[in-house]
């Protein structure tokens, strides 16, 4: 028996080519130089046989129209909802493609070895569609794994399962709609909306064609996704400042407490129970009721409250929650986080890093891998508290399950890995021990005091065990005593006064709230989140001002331009793209077909399309829409 395997990258091909071989594969180079065959005898379902194992660069194919419909100016733009398309081994992978057509003629078996998400399905058809040019009987299998590791390798070669090719056709549909819906408006807001800049005058060289200058893209999470950044932008500088008053009281207190985790600021501050107010007359009056006739303002204490207070461990981790947490407590862009998380997991340190997955299975190997991380001079002692002085608890489960991989977690000792490869493994690592351990515990005192008719609370908190605070510094609990109040008790504040102050605008959009935002409103999957943020940079819609992302003149321009149309749907709105991302959902689970969820989504976008080119009559109208905004945009960064 001969097997043919497939890895989608070539370090994967390394990994699993020297596990199943014990370190002993031959290997033969190809036409591509950064793939090579490794050659090796195994055993494979009770039998004796030949194994060859090879690699992919990603994606082997791509779906692309006829030729004479990639002129800029070929066709209707409303035609492309509805031109033939082909599918076709990517120019850039034919050498890649001859090698898989040469392997195969000789093999019985072609053994996938893809990643084990959406993408990786499709790339396993797309692999097994070009073996079966040459081979039409192959058997195709397929690995499911989560880590490179021998124990998950060998359990995969073991086990192989079928292809999943409903998640193979939902990336089908995917690709398909992205293409169309892609070609059509970009075409158009390159050729129509981009006049109304001198710089976008002509059509660019792109895939579906040549022209001459810079193209303004359409995509249909991207735009959705830049509508979040513009909107924010909008909404703070158009925000008008308000003045309110409030009323402080604080109260300096001798010593409190010696074993406050901070005791540098011995000033109990209390919080008016109104908040603030927006009239200064009234401000002055309800201070004014206050004071006593000897024009002192006195506070009685009217209750005080004790009661224990727990904070829970984190959630185990997800690729979405990655990218959020790193990009914010890391300084590290998603894409950053997700190449170099990729990296870990290619490496071995890390279990595969695309998963909605946080809850871990009762039978997972926890203890196991928490003792892996003993010897790292970070975190080795808590690891080992976990084991043996009672720290360690099953994790607690989330509400999402993808039945594909388990949590983000570490797979083996990190201790070497050195630059931003290792604060991200230590991230991932700190994340899984907390995740591990008992709650945080603490004592939390709230203190009601009035001042005749105005109510004022103070609330402090003891820690009595930080537990996973004490590995993850990526979150604080801070310690406050308060000094000891009895009910009945009067204090004289020492800080009684009317204070103003100022309303403040919605703050610009960072990279974790932009992430938040798509993955609540369905915008991208958790493994394209970050490509369609770093999009936005690349075709300089926004940019990234310190932590806050900023819309570009010409990114505002665009929103503008679509809202200026009298169209029934806003397309800078999640709404259109989360149903579609719905429907990926329901090819998956076998409830709709790839054929429907296409052909009502067309129609969808289409309709949609028809109406913005109804629009075009209001040209003129459209166009000094777009330069109000770029004349009255000055504090936007144009690119």
């Amino acid at each position: 028996m001969k097997v043919l395997c497939v890895a989608e990258k070539p370090s994967i091909s390394k990994a699993v080519s020297r596990i199943l071989s014990n370190d002993s594969a031959q290997t033969r180079p190809t036409d591509n130089k950064y793939i090579k065959n490794y050659c090796f005898r195994s055993r494979f379902q009770g039998q004796d046989c030949e194994v060859v194992m090879t690699a992919l660069l990603g994606h082997l194919m791509e779906m692309d129209f006829p030729d004479h419909y990639r002129g800029w100016r070929s066709c209707a733009f409303q035609d492309l909802f509805d031109a033939p398309i082909r599918k076709a081994v990517r120019a850039d992978m034919d050498a890649l493609a001859r090698n898989l057509r040469s392997e195969a003629r000789h093999a019985d078996v072609l053994f996938i070895w893809t990643d084990c998400d959406r993408e990786g399905e499709n790339i396993g058809w797309e692999v097994a569609e070009v073996c079966r040019t040459a081979r039409p009987a192959i058997q195709v299998r397929r690995a499911r794994f989560s880590v490179v590791q021998a124990p998950e390798v060998l359990r995969a070669w073991a086990q192989p399962v079928d292809l999943d090719l409903r998640q193979a056709m939902a990336v089908e549909a995917r690709q398909e709609l992205d293409l169309r819906v892609g070609a059509a408006f970009t075409r158009f807001q390159t050729l129509h909306l981009g006049a109304a800049f001198a710089e976008f005058q002509e059509a660019p060289q792109h895939a579906h064609g040549r022209a001459k200058s810079k193209l303004l893209s359409y995509g249909s999470c991207q735009f959705p996704t830049l509508g979040f950044v513009v909107y924010r932008y909008l909404e703070a500088s158009r925000f008008v400042s308000e003045t309110f008053w409030k009323i402080e009281m604080r109260l300096k207190s001798p010593a409190i407490g010696e074993t406050a985790s901070d005791t540098s600021d011995q000033t109990v501050s209390f919080a008016w129970q109104k908040g603030h107010v927006f009239d200064d007359a009234v401000a002055q009056a309800l201070y004014a009721r206050c004071f006593d006739a000897r024009g002192q303002a006195s506070a009685r204490i009217i209750r005080v409250n004790s009661r224990p207070t727990t904070r829970r461990p984190p959630l185990p981790l997800t690729t979405v929650e990655m990218q959020r947490a790193c990009s914010t407590k890391l300084r590290l862009a998603s894409d950053r986080v997700m190449t170099l998380a990729e990296a870990l997991y290619n490496q071995g340190f890390i279990s595969y890093p695309r998963t909605e997955t946080d809850e871990f299975e009762p039978t997972f190997p926890l203890r196991d891998l928490i003792g892996q991380q003993t010897s790292d001079p970070a975190f080795g002692p808590y690891a080992h508290f976990l084991l043996e002085d009672g720290g360690f608890q099953f994790p607690r489960r989330g509400q999402h399950n993808d039945k594909a991989h388990p949590p983000i977690h570490p797979v083996k000792s990190g201790h070497a890995l050195q630059g931003d490869e290792r604060r991200i493994f230590e991230f991932v690592t700190r994340r899984f021990l907390a995740c591990c351990s008992k709650a945080a515990m603490g004592q939390e005192t709230t203190v009601e005091a009035h001042v005749r008719d105005e109510v004022f609370t103070a609330s402090g908190t003891m820690i009595l065990d930080p537990a996973w605070y004490r590995v993850y510094p990526y979150e604080r609990w801070t310690g406050r005593l308060l000094p000891t109040f009895r009910p009945g008790d009067v204090i004289v504040p020492d800080v009684f006064t009317i204070a103003t102050g100022k309303t403040t605008a919605p703050r610009l959009l960072t990279e974790a709230d932009l992430i938040s935002l798509m993955d609540k409103s369905g915008i991208g999957t958790d493994a394209t989140i970050h490509e369609h943020i770093k999009k936005l940079f690349e075709r300089q819609y926004a940019a990234k001002e310190g932590a806050a992302i900023t819309p570009t003149t010409l990114g505002i321009a665009l929103i503008a331009g679509y809202d200026a149309m009298a169209i029934g749907v806003n397309l800078a709105r999640p709404n259109l793209r989360a149903a579609m991302e719905r429907t990926m959902v329901d090819i998956c689970s076998g409830a709709k077909q790839r054929e429907q969820v296409v052909r009502d989504a067309v129609r969808s976008y289409r309709d949609v399309f028809l109406q913005v080119l109804n629009q075009r009559r209001y040209g003129r109208q459209r166009r000094s829409r777009l330069l109000a905004v770029r004349q009255t945009s000055q504090p936007v960064r144009v690119l």
